[in-house]
């Protein structure tokens, strides 16, 4: 997702002069293109994440779009502050980017793992959040964060993810969900790079004479309510998956929304449930050991449809 992300930043770049990029020293790899083709405009304001976003917003009252990059918890639980009061509250043009959401540092420890940001970040008024599931999503949904006025959050997984949809997704329209595979038994529901997970949980169930439907919100805020909507008149069960706390995430919106309604469909959540992942290890491994593999999701699946 990370070179998905910077290619459609130089197209942004290249399109408008007004975009700069800030980094809280590190990226430099990915970051290269940036520097030999905009060097003016990437600036590295060290590791000193309350500043980076305080200098963000003083850069977009200039008028400049500014893009703030850091990894896991960083651009979003640290300068909180600065973002809900310096950045939201004056509708600038400041993108968030974390890169390594949910467990993609899982080996560095807890105060790496991205699991409460989703909420954290949906909770303040006026920011739009997006958490797309590949690389592809990523090119999708980036142009339309540039074309939106005020706050945004963008939410990557890492470099090198396998791809969950097979070319690329032309003419995607803000906030539509983005349907992966047909079904008609169960639902799963994700938001960020759990996507691959839920493409192969819907493998084994086809295995097991059970069809899933899959389908990606790669904007978490404002939620596509229209597809939630159908899914939730179609569906007597939804499962929500989200590499990230149970509480107030993705599900948690999905919930709010199927509620409002008052349909006789029931969501259940899988994610953390209200706890730090203390378990140290690589993301699959992490996956595995707090259940939201692929194996656990079709297991889940098959108990609520009484298939085990």
């Amino acid at each position: 997702m990370r070179d998905a992300f910077v290619r459609a930043l130089l197209r942004e770049m290249e399109r408008d002069p007004r975009v700069v990029l800030v980094t809280g020293d590190l990226g430099f790899g990915v970051l290269r293109p940036v520097k030999e083709r905009f060097p003016e405009r990437l600036i590295n304001a060290g590791i000193a994440e309350q500043s980076m976003v305080g200098m963000a917003a003083g850069l977009a009252m200039t008028g400049r779009k500014v893009v703030v990059y850091s990894i896991g918890n960083f651009p979003t639980l640290r300068p909180l502050e600065q973002i809900r009061n310096d950045c939201a509250y004056h509708e600038l043009d400041v993108k968030i980017v974390c890169v390594g959401g949910g467990f993609v540092y899982g080996s560095l420890g807890m105060s790496h793992h991205a699991t409460e940001d989703m909420a954290v970040m949906r909770a303040i008024p006026g920011i739009t959040c997006f958490a797309p599931g590949d690389p592809a999503e990523t090119e999708a949904v980036v142009p339309e964060m540039f074309a939106r006025h005020g706050t945004c959050y963008l939410r990557l997984g890492r470099g090198n993810e396998p791809r969950a949809h097979e070319g690329e997704i032309r003419d995607w329209v803000f906030p539509r969900a983005i349907r992966l595979r047909e079904g008609k038994d169960i639902a799963l529901l994700s938001a960020g790079g759990i996507l691959t997970e839920l493409k192969r949980a819907a493998e084994i169930l086809a295995e097991k004479s059970v069809l899933a439907e899959v389908v990606s919100f790669p904007c978490l805020k404002p939620l596509d309510r229209d597809t939630l909507l159908e899914l939730a008149g179609r569906y007597q069960h939804l499962i929500t998956v989200e590499e990230h706390t149970v509480t107030g995430g993705f599900g948690s919106a999905v919930c709010e929304a199927v509620a409002e309604w008052g349909l006789p469909c029931r969501v259940h959540r899988m994610g953390l449930q209200d706890q730090f992942a203390v378990v140290v290890g690589d993301q699959k491994y992490l996956r595995k050991v707090y259940g939201l593999d692929a194996e656990a999701i079709a297991k889940e699946a098959e108990e609520i449809l009484g298939k085990r």
